[in-house]
């Protein structure tokens, strides 16, 4: 006869895992502090920091997986003081704030609370060790944050919309986002539109096109260059000087090569050599390199090779009419994402096609400048408004209709932190709601920036809950 008392699985489990190895007495690895952190598994009511002042926890901020501190946004008070909103950075001893260097990293500003597992009263930013606060011992711990039920996002951290969001119907919900897609899908054109009133319609695609290759670090950086478009193209240099001027201009070039760099790296020695020849007539508008941000930036997206990729594309002459032809066929909905990849992808480059850097080696097989993720951010944040702003311009209503069409046609984008954080808090582990197109993710990440943005962790005065109680109302 079965029966249900856990025995050897349950056993065999925990001696298996990493963290059956774990005893009282050892020191635990980070990401199980930071685990410990996020579902707030301390004596939330008994907290006090290493200078024996108490601390309260009104939220514990949103998981950073990023660059930077741990955690964002928190909302804590220091004894009787005010509630303030501050990043919490989470390390196994106190030494770390200065180990680490985060009290000399710009990005470690708004860091209020060091959290640690011990430390000492030598600290110089208000320090909590969770030892001490624990609301079960460690291995329990362990154990259950490895546990499914520990990978659920805490209830108690839901945003105050998850239940109003949780009541509607399936097409309601569905609707709710599409039309907060369309919201946002006219925003962008509203902005290009912006500045095609100044700079004409090529340059402000052009400008767009150059903030997508930014990704979400470095958009401003990459505005800046796209805007300097008739700088770097004058007197129709080749696509070697073009990418020289690019990343001179960047700031991305170093500024003197060594006597290895010289004689090991033809591509890098011609391009600095172009560069040293022109540099002074660019001098006006050498950006700073600490302008980018190259912590935690996936290979493909460095903006060295960013940059490598829009030297093709100013170069040639046909791109924009590519993309009105692109636009004026007829692809069905599953290769609208391949036909505009055709249309943008440039040819094979000497050197950017087996390297993502200046400095990096040689990759084994060539990859390409511009890949199918990149083509979808390109699509529903420029290329598309771009072509139904014309198309309004021209009060086409066709290829208005046709335009808006492709948008909600297009296959959904790659997932971010942005909104895996916004399916966790306002969908509530809703299973049955499935982003499947870029609209819907973008209808998603507008709600976030119209409500999220404008209120704390702790959705202080957010209007949104009680706008979606009354939506579903009235749309009943």
């Amino acid at each position: 006869m079965f029966s249900a008392r856990p025995q050897f699985y349950f056993h065999w489990r925990a001696a298996h895992r990493p963290v059956g190895t774990l005893r009282e007495e050892d020191t635990p690895p980070e990401a199980l502090v930071q685990n410990i952190w996020h579902h707030q598994r301390i004596r939330r009511d008994d907290l006090k920091l290493l200078d024996e002042r108490t601390l309260r926890v009104l939220h514990p901020g949103f998981w950073n997986h990023g660059a930077g501190p741990d955690f964002r946004d928190a909302v804590i008070q220091f004894e009787r003081e005010q509630p303030i909103t501050s990043d919490v950075e989470i390390d196994l001893q106190s030494s770390g704030w200065k180990s680490h260097a985060h009290d000399r990293n710009p990005n470690f500003e708004r860091v209020k609370l060091h959290v640690v597992w011990e430390g000492d009263t030598h600290t110089s930013i208000p320090t909590l060790a969770l030892k001490p606060f624990l609301d079960a011992p460690v291995v329990e711990l362990a154990l259950w944050l490895a546990s499914d039920a520990a990978q659920r996002y805490p209830e108690g951290l839901l945003g105050q919309c998850a239940g109003p969001l949780r009541d509607l119907a399936l097409t309601q919900f569905e609707q709710l986002l599409n039309e907060a897609a369309l919201v946002r899908f006219e925003r962008k054109a509203s902005d290009l539109h912006a500045r095609a009133r100044q700079a004409g319609w090529e340059q402000s695609l052009w400008e767009g096109m150059l903030r997508a290759l930014g990704y979400k670090q470095n958009v401003w950086p990459m505005q800046r260059v796209g805007e300097l478009r008739s700088r770097f193209t004058t007197r129709a240099p080749s696509l070697v000087q073009t990418q020289a001027r690019l990343l001179g201009v960047s700031g991305l070039l170093p500024n003197d090569l060594t006597r290895k760099q010289r004689s090991a790296d033809t591509y890098l020695r011609t391009v600095w050599d172009y560069w040293w020849r022109e540099r002074d007539a660019f001098g006006d508008c050498v950006m700073p390199k600490n302008l980018w941000r190259l912590n935690g930036l996936r290979p493909a997206n460095h903006p060295q090779r960013r940059l490598a990729l829009a030297a093709h594309w100013s170069g040639d002459a046909k791109l924009f009419k590519r993309i009105d032809q692109w636009f004026a066929t007829a692809p069905a909905d599953h290769a609208l994402a391949a036909s505009l990849l055709a249309a943008l992808q440039p040819p094979a480059d000497n050197f950017w096609s087996r390297h993502w850097t200046l400095r990096s080696s040689a990759m084994p097989k060539p990859q390409p400048l511009l890949g199918a993720t990149r083509v979808t951010d390109l699509a529903v944040n420029v290329v598309l408004p771009w072509l139904w702003l014309r198309a309004r311009e021209g009060n086409n209503t066709r290829l208005l209709a046709e335009a808006e069409r492709r948008y909600f046609a297009w296959p959904a984008a790659e997932d971010n932190s942005v909104l895996r954080l916004a399916r966790d808090r306002l969908l509530g582990g809703r299973r049955d709601v499935k982003l499947k197109s870029a609209a819907m993710q973008q209808g998603l990440l507008q709600i976030v920036r119209d409500f999220c943005d404008h209120s704390n962790a702790l959705c202080a005065d957010c209007k949104f809950p009680e706008l979606v109680r009354n939506w579903k109302i009235s749309a009943a």
